[in-house]
């Protein structure tokens, strides 16, 4: 199903939930830290950058382009961490990690909305997005799930599904 919003078209899967994608992006393989920016509509919070699926897109070409049209940067785009559900706003959000290895000094929604990006500590983060946006709180929950599990098990997981209800 398709539906036209400005400047874009929204995509939904079969169960009408809106397609998405977004990116934790990390400063290093570490993973220590993660670049939030400012939300649109409430430019004093922070979030996740990330963005509906155009048609005939891939998630993982989403993910990429929106992280550079909201923070700014490009990097090197890593694994799937999962599809994340808000029931609530009935949207599915596909996650990728992605380490960053270059920041522009301005990018579109520096330049169109004064967007503001910034790097947080994993701890830091989840409590600022539990402000604006706690769902994407998991995003980064299974960030830390899936690198404590790699650090244990040298094996590559499949991608696994997390589905909170709550916003």
């Amino acid at each position: 199903m398709v539906k036209e919003k400005p400047n874009s078209t929204r995509i939904y899967d079969k169960d009408g939930f809106r397609r998405r994608a977004a990116c934790i992006c990390v400063r290093s393989e570490a993973e220590a830290e993660v670049l939030l920016v400012t939300s649109s509509r409430r430019p004093e919070l922070w979030i996740v950058p990330g963005g509906g699926v155009e048609p005939e897109e891939e998630p993982s070409v989403t993910a990429v382009r929106e992280v550079l049209e909201e923070a700014g940067v490009m990097g090197k785009l890593g694994r799937c961490l999962g599809v994340f559900e808000n029931q609530d706003h009935m949207h599915r959000t596909e996650v990728f990690v992605m380490t960053v290895t270059k920041e522009l000094e301005e990018w579109e929604d520096s330049r169109s909305i004064g967007r503001k990006r910034q790097w947080f500590s994993i701890d830091d983060a989840l409590t600022q997005l539990a402000l604006h946006k706690p769902t994407q709180r998991h995003y980064l929950m299974q960030l830390r799930h899936s690198k404590n599990n790699s650090n244990v098990n040298s094996t590559t997981s499949s991608p696994t599904t997390a589905a909170p209800t709550s916003a």
